[in-house]
């Protein structure tokens, strides 16, 4: 049996056979309620909850996703690789970045989770979130700052620098 989403009304709509066949009866149309539950008049499917965890989630501890996350490279002309909810980079100079989100999160409560990797860079980087050259930055919902600090306090740039929230 076909289905059919109406992305309008979000009804569901079986078909005998083949796709733009027949309209069924009434009795049969199903629609989504706005928490995502299947409710019915005669279909059979009713009260029908949306998953409630990721599929590939295992064992009892809940499973949470990435709300936002980049993997950019830190030199020359700064180019994102691969993201999600990130819609650019902002270089603020040496060493020095602003993670702007496509979506802002819901308030500035979230984590975030930062790395680098170079294998030319001094060693013993460590990366500062929420924090500029000027120093510590305040969260936005749209934005997280970072930063790449050498041991001996100076700012470097990166060639792999990947950075993850969570919220």
């Amino acid at each position: 049996m076909a289905i059919v989403l109406d992305g309008t009304a979000n009804t569901v709509t079986p078909l005998n056979g083949v796709l733009g066949a027949t309209t069924p009866a009434a009795a049969s149309v199903t629609t989504l309620n706005a928490s995502g539950v299947i409710t019915g008049n005669g279909s059979g499917l009713t009260n029908i909850a949306a998953p409630a965890a990721l599929s590939t989630a295992s064992g009892s501890a809940p499973s949470y996703s990435a709300r936002a996350w980049v993997n950019f490279n830190g030199t020359g002309t700064v180019a994102i690789r691969a993201s999600g909810n990130v819609s650019s980079i902002t270089d603020n100079g040496t060493g020095t970045y602003t993670v702007n989100f496509t979506n802002a999160m819901s308030d500035i409560n979230y984590t975030t989770n930062a790395t680098i990797s170079q294998v030319y860079a001094v060693s013993n980087n460590l990366v500062l979130i929420n924090t500029n050259a000027s120093g510590e930055v305040a969260p936005t919902t749209s934005a997280v700052a970072v930063i790449c600090l050498s041991n001996a306090g100076t700012v470097a740039d990166v060639k792999y620098f990947s950075v993850s929230v969570f919220r």
